[in-house]
């Protein structure tokens, strides 16, 4: 596995949520998106943006039919014993093992990963990463900046990084699709799996929701091709 180390001090953190005008339509794909705790309404906002219908994801039925599964921001602790205790996190291991496209923001990150440098909370085991939580410091640490991000197309775009995770090791077939000044990766892919540790839904820059969208258009026409 690369490991990866090293820390950065940055501009603080001042987003808007202005320019809310619907854009050109994402991929017709059904995305489902964790609502159990954090930022889940600002991924919806961002999918209705693309002209998506996003789905609430709180109890099992609620992956019956869906394409996709975005698992937001929050607070990594609470979100992993709330999928026990609604009965979540067998299916959603199922589902993704079978190739339903998850996206990991933030504290999604952190559940996405196969190891955590703290041991805890559990992770889903996903993705071959290991995360250390709270890698960039504390909330009164948090701060943005520019990332190029070649897989989005030209320019580049605005990071928010919140109480941001590290990915401190990953495995061979985890590709780095952005990643600071000093080489940490802050947004990895590995086949259907991608995670980011920076929030995309606090910008109005839809590029990443759009790209996870092909991502799970074209994994549903290779099913459908098989």
């Amino acid at each position: 596995m690369a490991i990866y180390r090293g820390a950065v001090s940055l501009a603080p953190v001042a987003w808007n949520r202005d320019g809310l005008t619907a854009e050109r339509a994402a991929p017709d794909v059904r995305t489902g998106v964790l609502a159990l705790q954090g930022d889940f309404l600002e991924h919806e906002i961002s999918l209705r943006r693309l002209g998506a219908e996003p789905v609430d994801v709180r109890l099992p039925h609620d992956l019956d039919g869906i394409d996709a599964l975005i698992i937001p921001g929050g607070e990594s602790t609470t979100m992993g014993n709330l999928l026990d205790q609604h009965g979540l996190r067998e299916p959603l291991c199922r589902l993704a093992a079978e190739g339903m496209p998850v996206w990991g923001t933030c504290a999604g990150m952190i559940l996405l990963a196969k190891t955590l440098a703290e041991g805890r909370p559990e992770p889903l085991g996903i993705m071959d990463i290991t995360v250390r939580r709270n890698a960039y410091g504390r909330q009164l640490q948090s701060f943005e900046t520019e990332l190029d991000v070649p897989a989005l197309g030209e320019g580049p775009m605005t990071a928010v990084f919140i109480r941001a995770p590290a990915v401190v090791a990953m495995g061979e077939s985890v590709e780095t699709l952005a990643a600071l000044s000093d080489g940490a990766p802050v947004a990895v892919r590995q086949g259907n799996a991608l995670a980011t540790a920076f929030h995309p839904e606090l910008t109005t820059d839809t590029r990443f929701h759009r790209y996870f969208m092909e991502m799970a258009a074209h994994a549903l026409s290779r099913a459908g091709g098989a």
